[in-house]
Formats: C-alpha cells, structure tokens, sequence
C-alpha cells in the first residue's frame, strides 16, 4: 500500500484533537466545500467531487458510513443549489483552479480524491494542479463511471434544446422523471447542468506526466455512457495515467450505480484506502471484496 504523505500543517505533533478539529472547520468554511463527517482526531480526509448538473448533496448519504477517522468533503460547483447566485467557472482551468484553493489549506492529512463522471476528471486536474503547486498528492484517486480524460466520448449536448437535455438525463439513470415534469425545477436542473455539460464538452486535456498514486476505476456494468465498444477495457484508459497499479470495480447498475449500491461502493473507497477502517468500531460492514 502506498505510504502516506507526511502532514504539513502547522499544529504541533501534540496539538489537542479539539485543536486541529476547530482548526480544520475554519479552514473549511469555503462556500467550494461542504463538510459533513470527521471525527476529534480524523486519519484520513477524503474529497468527493459531484457529476455534472450535481452537488455536493449528492455524497452527503456517505457521511453516515465513514467511519470518524475519515473526514468528508464534497465539492459544491457554483450555479446551484446555495450557490446559485455566484457565478459559473469559464471552463475546466477556472474550475480547477478555484477548487484547489478551496482545499489547498486542507491536505495535512493523507487524502483520497472520489470523482463521478464529470468529477473524475475534475479529480484527475486536480491531482495535477496540487502538484503543480507543489502540495502532496492524493493517496488515492478513485474515478467512477466515466473513460479518462482524452478517451471519453464528448458530444454536444450543452448546445441542445431542453427536452434533449432532458432525455439525456432520463437516459443516464439519474433523475426522476417527475423532477423534470416541474417546470420549475427543471428549470434549475437544466441551467447547472447545461453549464457543466459545457464544460466537460468542450474540455480538452493536456498531455500530462503520468500520477504517481494507484488509481480505481469504478463503473456501473451497465452504464450507457461507457458503451459497447468500451465492454472489453472497463479500465476505460485510466491505467495509462499513472506509474502505479490501477484497479477496476464493476458494480451491478447504471451510470448512477453508486446511489442504490452507496454502502458496496464506500466500503470499496475505504478498503483501498486502509483496511483497518473498515473493521472494528461501531460500524457494521458489509463483506463485500
């Protein structure tokens, strides 16, 4: 297993628990981050990053199966939900880069990067940019339902009409159908992820040195978005991005197989990220491999 970053805060090593928690909130409060789980001493921080149209809401249901040795922070892209007022990233390099600052004063533990469709690139930029920075790495990167950057199908649904986009939507699994049926609401969904869509679809990455750390590749088996023609590589091209061991998962669902299989897929997060975080204490585990 991959050893972990040395911390680089500036607590003391015998800093009080309640110190470095109250510490950590501060540095949290960024309208980029929402923060929901973590205990007095947390071991491990680990990032989630939302699809596209999604929020930070969407991995709130994991708090409940971390264990308090993990802590919990999911991104929240302007142009929804609380953060509909501010305005839209121009593109990939603005997202990134402003997602970065937000948790840039966050790595002084060893940390995991979680990213679904539309995110796991984002990770994947991320991962790149830190470096840049010359911040630690992630421990892990895990990318869910989406080929890696460069490999993924692009179209260009963000120029389309409502009902297609609408269509799309039904299509992948992860709206209700009487969500869309509202005219309000629908008129919100579609604005975020109409403007996400316009990212990811006109995104263009680099060519970039491989990542250091090992890779997860988690997928639905029946995801449309992957395709037929991608059946026989779920890897989906991640392998060929970093110098480590990448891995696949495949889940029994659809692009959004994470929703109805959430406790299988967080339990595979925290395995891969330290065994020991999923036996003992107050959690019941399922025994999935």
């Amino acid at each position: 297993m991959t050893a972990p970053f040395p911390p680089h805060a500036s607590f003391p090593p015998d800093a009080h628990p309640s110190a470095r928690t109250s510490a950590r909130a501060a540095r949290a409060d960024s309208p980029w981050i929402r923060r929901w789980s973590g205990g007095a001493a947390p071991r491990f921080t680990l990032i989630c990053l939302p699809h596209a149209g999604g929020s930070a809401g969407f991995y709130r249901p994991w708090a409940a199966l971390l264990p308090p040795e993990v802590e919990l922070l999911a991104i929240q892209y302007p142009g929804r939900e609380d953060r509909s007022e501010d305005p839209e990233a121009a593109g990939m390099d603005e997202l990134v880069e402003a997602v970065a600052d937000a948790v840039a004063p966050l790595l002084d533990l060893p940390y995991a990067l979680f990213g679904h469709s539309m995110g796991s690139a984002v990770a994947w930029e991320l991962a790149h940019e830190l470096h840049r920075r010359g911040l630690p790495g992630p421990r892990r990167l895990f990318a869910s339902g989406r080929a890696a950057p460069g490999m993924a199908v692009t179209g260009q649904l963000h120029r389309q009409n409502d009902d297609v986009l609408s269509a799309e939507l039904v299509r992948l699994g992860g709206t209700n159908r009487e969500v869309l049926d509202d005219p309000g609401l629908r008129s919100l969904i579609l604005t975020a992820v109409r403007h996400d869509y316009r990212i990811i679809e006109t995104y263009r990455p680099p060519d970039r040195s491989p990542l250091s750390c090992p890779l997860h590749v988690l997928t639905g088996d029946a995801d449309p978005e992957l395709g037929e023609e991608r059946s026989r590589d779920r890897a989906g091209g991640w392998a060929d991005l970093t110098t480590a061991r990448t891995e696949v998962r495949v889940f029994p669902g659809d692009h959004f197989y994470l929703t109805p299989r959430r406790r299988e897929v967080v339990t595979t997060v925290l395995r891969r990220l330290d065994p020991s975080l999923t036996t003992g204490g107050p959690h019941t585990w399922p025994s999935t491999p």
